[in-house]
């Protein structure tokens, strides 16, 4: 019977590619979409780990962390260094890792830190910031720049940096007269890490020494030499990431500092912050998820249409069928498998679909957005996914099936030709 029915569809090629066609397409979609949807979710899970509390200036929770960790936004104020420092020498905190943002280089952010940074920042399952080339920064004028930006710019140890005023992708002011220069490419991480310049807390403040109220001064020109001799401790920064001695005082700690008095301050936790987060995207990630599924539905619509279609056409072919000893359980079995068959042949070839979708895509999703698409087998929930097409292509053939089996053989053998 898989015999007859492989000559059968073979022998009406057109409109069977067709329908396994629309289920292939139907099938990369939905693969597409769950795949975008899983790995964006643990992206973001894994951007941050091991950091206990987010730290900045009184907003939102979202807001902070989005800005904080994932570079998208900006604050709606900073933090003093005096509180910094306050927060610091608190006993439960074991270490603090400033922020300072508010820069760009060619539409990259430049994130200001200490060396803190690269010795407590932990991404993925608690793993640690190494370096593909070069070394963290020791000089005012060095930076440290992402797998992404040394990709996507060709930078190389020793290329020089001139930093723009803001975070827009096109640089309007510039702080030309002070340079960085690359003293290190980190190893890609698939966070935004890979998507950011990082120089130290005196560097920016460095940049902004012949700056007055958010313009260059004309005819001011410190040399780098001046620059480095002057007192470059940071008056504030954007936000903190700090880690605690025990996890046990995280909530306690946390109440201090949004009850702090000296300024208003807010303290996340981010685990809850990303399901907050999480919890406000869902209704697209559920309009995605049925748009994906109307889609499948059309495409096994598509293939009970052809083989409907093609019934009046092939009564004949049933009648004969009929008359050299076919019964009508056999030519039921027959219309199924032939829908199995081009629901599987769809599912194959929405596979490989998929996967070149996701070879080509994943390319312009770590340029454009940061997030890591990497090509992977099928996980579980892909492959439920691909049985439930299975069995609904089955059931999709059975409707036809059921037409040809109440066939009769007279109404066959009495048609004209």
């Amino acid at each position: 019977m898989i015999g007859i029915a492989w000559k059968s569809l073979c022998n009406r090629w057109p409109t069977a590619l067709l329908a396994m066609l629309a289920i292939a397409m139907s099938v990369a979609l939905i693969l597409s979409v769950e795949k975008v949807r899983r790995d964006a979710r643990n992206s973001f899970t894994q951007t941050v780990s091991g950091t206990d509390l987010i730290v900045g200036a009184r907003s939102g929770a979202v807001q902070l962390l989005l800005y904080s960790v994932f570079r998208i936004g900006n604050a709606t104020n900073n933090i003093s260094w005096e509180s910094v420092e306050e927060i610091s020498a608190r006993n439960a905190i074991d270490w603090v890792i400033p922020i300072s943002l508010g820069d760009s280089h060619a539409g990259f952010r430049v994130l200001g830190t200490n060396h803190d940074y690269f010795e407590h920042y932990r991404f993925g399952e608690k793993r640690t910031l190494t370096f593909a080339e070069g070394e963290r920064f020791d000089d005012v004028f060095d930076a440290v720049i992402g797998s992404e930006v040394a990709k996507q710019l060709g930078y190389t140890i020793g290329q020089d940096i001139v930093v723009a005023h803001g975070t827009g992708n096109v640089a309007l002011v510039e702080h030309e007269k002070q340079p960085f220069k690359v003293s290190g490419i980190l190893a890609p991480t698939g966070t935004p890490v890979d998507r950011a310049i990082h120089v130290s807390l005196q560097g920016i403040e460095a940049m902004h020494v012949d700056w007055r109220n958010g313009a260059n001064v004309k005819g001011e020109g410190t040399s780098a030499e001046a620059i480095r001799a002057m007192d470059l401790n940071p008056k504030a920064v954007t936000a903190l990431l700090v880690g605690l001695k025990s996890r046990g005082t995280v909530f306690r700690e946390q109440r201090t500092i949004n009850n702090y008095r000296a300024e208003p301050l807010l303290a996340i936790l981010p685990g809850v912050a990303l399901q907050e987060l999480w919890s406000l995207v869902s209704v697209a990630e559920m309009a995605l998820l049925i748009v994906s599924i109307m889609v499948v539905v059309a495409g096994l619509v598509n293939l009970m249409s052809v083989l409907l279609a093609g019934l009046n056409e092939r009564r004949r072919e049933m009648a004969v069928l009929r008359s050299v000893g076919a019964r009508p359980a056999h030519v039921f079995l027959l219309l199924c498998i032939e829908s199995t068959l081009l629901t599987l042949g769809g599912i194959v070839a929405g596979l490989v679909l998929h996967y070149i979708i996701t070879a080509i895509g994943s390319v312009f999703l770590m340029e454009r957005f940061g997030l890591s698409v990497p090509l992977t087998l099928p996980q579980s929930t892909e492959l439920k996914i691909l049985l439930s097409v299975a069995i609904a292509g089955l059931v999709a053939g059975t409707i036809p099936a059921l037409q040809a089996y109440r066939k009769s053989l007279s109404d066959g053998l009495s048609q004209k030709l």
